[in-house]
């Protein structure tokens, strides 16, 4: 399945069964290589919950277990109401998070299959600490300075510091994201010594008070088509630095994201969710 572009296998382990005692992160690398599996941004894992309708486990590309994604969670909710794992007629259910129990609405499409999903997370936190950064800085931190050595040179960016239950640095720019040296400087940054955590990097341009441009590199996954959590955390940067007003379309390369944020409580998001195909794997 994607959501906007950024894709993930999603199953559900059954007890019992060859590997589903093995190791997740071995998986989800065979699996997620684009060339050699079948190739996604991440391993998703529907599984039973005690505070929530179903839990998710998401396993990045590299192997690494993230506490949440906003995409991913779109995905997840589609697998569990499509295949009734959850009965919502209405379409709500509640999915548990490395990051904590995150409630979603999902649109059925005519067919009554789940085509869009709104969800609701948590306040942001702008505490450096929270994005793994130790600073004497009172939050908000719009403007931290990252030096990195790329193309031959050193290359200071100001980030602004925000966490959605993960870690997301965020550069503003005047060009159009697409021009920007993503594939070079966002590992840089991602692996940068400042973050004890590693972090998410998105780079952003505000074209109005109602839109974004943006592109992200993703910790532990590289340049994908969209992430929920990093648009998320790129509205609310802009929002407190007087940028946007409290209802922004973000247009990523594999689509756009409604984000909802008044300045203050929680942030709500309403995307696309896409199954491109079913399958089996042999473990």
């Amino acid at each position: 399945m994607h959501g906007a572009g950024n894709d993930f296998v999603v199953f559900e382990p059954v007890a019992g069964s060859p590997g589903a005692d093995g190791d997740w992160s071995q998986l989800a690398i065979e699996i997620c290589d684009r060339h050699l599996g079948v190739g996604a941004d991440g391993l998703i894992m529907v599984l039973p919950s005690e505070v929530a309708d179903r839990r998710m486990r998401i396993i990045n590309a590299d192997g690494s277990e993230a506490e949440m994604c906003v995409n991913g969670i779109r995905c997840f909710a589609k697998y569990c109401l499509d295949l009734g794992l959850v009965e919502a007629s209405d379409g709500a259910m509640t999915v548990d998070t490395l990051s904590g129990v995150v409630p979603v609405q999902a649109t059925r499409d005519s067919a009554g299959a789940v085509c869009a999903v709104r969800l609701e997370l948590a306040a942001p936190d702008l505490e450096p600490a929270s994005v793994g950064v130790q600073i004497e800085q009172a939050a908000p931190v719009l403007d931290l300075p990252v030096t990195v050595t790329s193309d031959g040179g050193e290359r200071t960016m100001p980030v602004a510091l925000v966490s959605m239950g993960n870690p997301h640095a965020v550069q503003f720019v005047e060009q159009h994201p697409s021009e920007y040296p993503l594939d070079r400087v966002g590992p840089l940054v991602e692996h940068h010594k400042l973050f004890a955590n590693r972090t998410n990097f998105e780079v952003v341009r505000v074209d109005d008070r109602s839109h974004i441009d943006m592109r992200v590199w993703e910790r532990g996954v590289g340049e994908t088509q969209a992430c929920g959590s990093g648009a998320c955390a790129v509205v609310v940067a802009a929002h407190i630095r007087g940028d946007v007003d409290d209802r922004v379309d973000v247009r990523l390369p594999g689509g756009t994201l409604n984000i909802e944020w008044t300045g203050s409580g929680p942030v709500t998001l309403t995307g696309p969710v896409t199954e491109v195909f079913k399958a089996e794997w042999e473990l």
